[in-house]
């Protein structure tokens, strides 16, 4: 996973301020000065999802315009979840 990570530039985890994650561990990389994908730790576990603010500092304080889970219980073994990222960066 900290491969992903790396390589897609996502943020250090930090701690949802906007209850929107449950409070949960958030990550996130952008894809423009709106759109962003976010990773939420759950345990061990992590979601994806893309989503939409006004602006990037709105990220874990904030609700989204637009929040779509892409993949629960990621795995970067599976094709189907890497292509899910990789989709947003094509």
């Amino acid at each position: 996973m900290e491969n992903v990570l790396k390589y897609y530039e996502f943020s250090v985890f930090f701690l949802d301020a906007s209850g929107v994650f449950s409070g949960n561990e958030i990550s996130y990389t952008e894809l423009n000065k709106t759109h962003f994908l976010i990773f939420e730790k759950i345990n061990h576990s992590y979601k994806l999802y893309v989503s939409k603010y006004h602006q990037k500092k709105d990220i874990g304080v904030r609700d989204p315009e637009i929040l779509e889970v892409l993949v629960e219980n990621y795995n970067k073994s599976i094709p189907a979840h890497r292509i899910a990222i990789k989709q947003y960066f094509d």
